[in-house]
């Protein structure tokens, strides 16, 4: 249950370790939560980047007192068991058509708070479009760049006994990326389909992929009107939002 929205891993309802076979005492699972933001269609000016985004946990961090800290403070401004979609907040799409700048606001600072105190790690990875043939190209840029990361840090996945990949399948060229080469590189890792609504770490690597794209967009002048105008300026965008990814990299 890690990163759930109202329930997450935690020692309740299990056997005490004191009882257990030694092996059982030092199981250690990653959990690794799965967004992406773009598609594999033709260039787009308008969508130029492909991007993944990973949140890694090590379930022995218990985060279930944040997860609570959060869903309180959204509840507190009237988000209660709300499904936070950082581009939407941002762009006022969606279900925040009708908010206000500083309703929407608060939503992502909220966000952003829950995971600056989190020990968690993020990576993201993307691919520029133009620089890309066709969605063949893109999937295998994206292979290579996720497996390079693999290897470099293969010690880190290799002292956790288990490795959970959650993703909601939204696209199954990502599918196949992840499957393949967590398959090709690891021998303990499992997939499994989340809802997002029901994964607060889910929501965390939604984040990471707009953040992810803000940047992007920052380093090519690029940023539009609402961008502007949510994020205040550069700087703002720099020092509360972009540095607090930031700080969770490997």
């Amino acid at each position: 249950w890690a990163g759930r929205k109202t329930r997450v891993h935690q020692s309740a309802g299990k056997t005490p370790a004191i009882f257990l076979p030694k092996w059982k005492e030092i199981m250690k699972e990653l959990s690794i939560f799965v967004d992406e933001s773009g598609d594999f269609g033709e260039y787009d000016y308008r969508s130029p980047y492909y991007i993944i985004s990973l949140v890694f946990h090590d379930q022995e961090i218990d985060i279930s007192r944040d997860v609570f800290i959060l869903e309180k403070k959204l509840s507190d401004i009237g988000w209660e068991n709300h499904c936070v979609h950082a581009g939407p907040v941002i762009r006022a799409e969606q279900e925040y058509k009708d908010c206000g700048l500083i309703e929407r606001q608060q939503i992502l600072k909220r966000l952003v708070s829950f995971v600056r105190k989190l020990d968690l790690k993020v990576s993201s990875f993307y691919v520029e479009k133009k620089n890309v043939g066709d969605s063949v190209e893109c999937a295998g840029k994206l292979s290579k760049k996720l497996s390079e990361f693999i290897r470099e840090h293969l010690e880190y996945f290799l002292s956790f006994d288990s490795i959970k990949v959650y993703y909601d399948n939204g696209q199954v060229e990502v599918t196949r990326i992840l499957s393949s080469v967590f398959n090709a590189l690891l021998d303990n890792v499992e997939f499994r389909r989340v809802v997002p609504s029901e994964y607060r770490l889910f929501q965390v690597a939604d984040l990471a992929c707009s953040l992810k794209l803000t940047e992007l967009k920052v380093m090519h002048h690029a940023l539009s009107k609402s961008e502007l105008m949510f994020f205040g300026d550069e700087r703002t965008l720099k020092k509360n939002y972009l540095k607090v990814i930031d700080a969770k990299e490997f």
